[in-house]
């Protein structure tokens, strides 16, 4: 998955089955890569695998917590595969409930397909921060993609959250009661 830490946007997860063989070369834990490359990669695995997207809303990492949220976003990118049944890797400590299969710590460094899922959600969620900063100027989402960097915290002070930044973190909950308080 991909956003977990970021105080806006939505957070996405991808899932992917990849062909028997050798692995696209390159592939890696997405943090590691240039984008450049995850570009380059993304077209590889989405022309090899058989993969899938999915996200958890705004509205929906601030109702259930963003774990929660995570844990429903990768539970859709595996239902819209379309197999149900089969056993998964997932990155992390954690399977989302009613899937079968393995967690596993550093997934990304071990298994090609969670390396090409992971780089498929990082993609996707760059994407969509790039068409979401053109909507919500001022807050900088085309550099720091929704990270609490000290730009965007400072934007966070000085416009207040906009309608995609989640509300149940502590500097956009911080920001709303700021706003509040001067009304």
């Amino acid at each position: 998955e991909a956003g977990r830490g970021p105080l806006a946007g939505p957070v996405v997860a991808a899932a992917v089955v990849l062909p028997e063989g050798p692995p696209p070369i390159g592939l890696d834990d997405s943090k590691k890569l240039s984008p450049r490359r995850r570009e380059e990669l993304a077209r590889c695995i989405r022309s090899v695998g058989r993969w899938a997207i999915a996200e958890a809303s705004v509205e929906e990492i601030d109702r259930l917590n963003i774990l929660q949220a995570a844990m429903l976003a990768m539970r859709r990118a595996v239902d819209a595969l379309g197999m149900p049944g089969a056993d998964v890797l997932v990155d992390g400590d954690r399977l989302p409930e009613g899937l079968r299969g393995q967690a596993v710590v550093k997934g990304d460094s071990t298994y090609a397909c969670i390396a090409a899922a992971s780089i498929l959600a990082k993609v996707h969620r760059d994407r969509l921060m790039l068409r979401l900063a053109e909507e919500h100027p001022g807050y900088g989402f085309e550099r720091h993609f929704g990270y609490p960097t000290p730009d965007h915290l400072e934007a966070l002070r000085r416009l207040g959250p906009s309608p995609i930044h989640r509300r149940s973190f502590a500097p956009c909950r911080d920001a709303l009661d700021r706003a509040s308080a001067t009304r």
